[in-house]
């Protein structure tokens, strides 16, 4: 107790050289707190960005439909799996999708054509469909007065086709049960751009897509959107044992190349968020050591009135950890509106970018428990780990020699 009062009294003691040790660990906490926070936020923006295009954090198919997809690999009751899903707490939202390949023809042209059909209302709170929306308007499931359904397109297939808005598309593709599938839909609907990796997709109302292909009642994909998006191994995990006859995979699976690709880029991040740790680390032993250097004269008389060499290590080390957890905390106070800033506003891009057909305008961070907790833990450990060389410098110093210093 008396070595941590005297470590509070010459804190106090000693205001500038404490201050600008204190502004150092200060800084240094910030910029690790800004550096987290941008890291976690970018790799977070994309993983929504990815999950709410197409994907969502969770996939139910038919038997091994994910790798080898086959129109006839049907979940035959997705009514009765939309109840089940319905009442789960932790699931947000789910969606109902069917999927063919297909020709896309205009009066003058033709294209390959990627169909989806999709549960237009449940699609709009499980992707981000809706937003990708370009020109025209997002389609209802009903005929219109000609007895057509409507159709959104990409724009990339609009323009190979050379067609737009109200203008017919016709269709040809293979039904479940092996007949020819084909039919007329009006577009009302442009989805992104020619660059959009929806670009040559064609949207239609579930039910007209599950006509289309005589798949009457029945899909080949069911999307979950969760609560916590951190929940999609062990909430896949639960919903498979739950439906043994269907199978269940988290979006890491789903789209296992570009997680594998995310997390390699991740690695390669990480060795830059330690060069940043690293500066930090040299600042903190740069400010503690000049502290412990200037005061030598004060251990040399402390040595000559009978200071034992291990209380003055002790109180250098009590010292550190004290002037660092007030750093951190002063850099907490700084860090917090800022980080919340970031956050929530973030930094305008000078050029947006199109992800998925949804525009990114802004940069933003992370605001979480691990973007404030990981550098306050490092730098007070660092303040640690140096103040016992430099403590036990201290200690071993001769009275004569410190005396003599200047």
């Amino acid at each position: 107790m008396l070595l941590l009062k005297l470590a509070f009294r010459n804190i106090f003691r000693q205001r500038r050289r404490s201050l600008l040790t204190a502004i150092s660990m200060a800084g240094g906490y910030i910029l690790c707190t800004f550096s987290f926070s941008l890291s976690e936020g970018s790799y977070n923006n994309a993983i929504s960005f990815f999950t709410l295009d197409h994907t969502g954090h969770v996939q139910i198919h038919k038997e091994d439909y994910l790798q080898r997809p086959k129109i006839h690999k049907t979940i035959d009751d997705p009514e009765q799996l939309s109840e089940i899903l319905d009442s789960r707490e932790d699931i947000a939202a789910h969606t109902l999708r069917v999927f063919a390949p297909g020709i896309a023809y205009s009066d003058t042209d033709n294209s390959p054509a990627q169909i989806i059909g999709v549960d237009l209302e449940r699609e709009r709170t499980t992707s981000t469909l809706e937003q990708k929306v370009s020109s025209g308007s997002y389609i209802g499931s009903d005929l219109d007065s000609d007895g057509y359904y409507s159709a959104m397109i990409g724009a990339g297939l609009a323009n190979s086709l050379n067609i737009g808005l109200g203008d017919e598309l016709i269709l040809i593709s293979q039904g479940a049960d092996g007949s020819v599938a084909n039919d007329i839909y009006i577009v009302n609907g442009i989805i992104g751009n020619r660059d959009s990796p929806d670009r040559n997709t064609v949207f239609l109302p579930l039910v007209a897509a599950q006509e289309f292909l005589s798949m009457y009642g029945r899909v080949h994909e069911v999307s979950i959107l969760l609560n916590d998006e951190g929940d999609s191994r062990s909430e896949a995990s639960l919903l498979q044992e739950e439906l043994q006859d269907l199978s269940v995979a988290p979006w890491q699976v789903v789209e296992s190349t570009f997680y594998q690709s995310m997390q390699t880029d991740k690695q390669g991040n990480n060795f830059s968020m330690g060069v940043i740790v690293f500066l930090v680390f040299v600042g903190v032993l740069n400010t503690v050591l000049m502290s412990v250097l200037e005061r030598t004269r004060e251990f040399g008389v402390l040595k000559a009135i009978g200071s034992r060499p291990t209380k003055i290590a002790l109180m250098i080390t009590l010292e550190t950890g004290l002037l660092a957890s007030l750093s951190v905390l002063m850099g907490l106070l700084i860090s917090l509106p800022l980080i919340g800033w970031f956050t929530a506003v973030g930094f305008e891009l000078a050029q947006p970018m199109d992800v998925g057909g949804i525009v990114m305008s802004h940069m933003t961070g992370e605001m979480s428990f691990y973007v404030f907790a990981i550098p306050l833990a490092l730098i007070v450990l660092f303040a640690l780990l140096i103040s016992i060389p430099t403590g036990i410098r201290a200690a071993r110093i001769s009275p004569t020699e410190a005396m003599r210093s200047t």
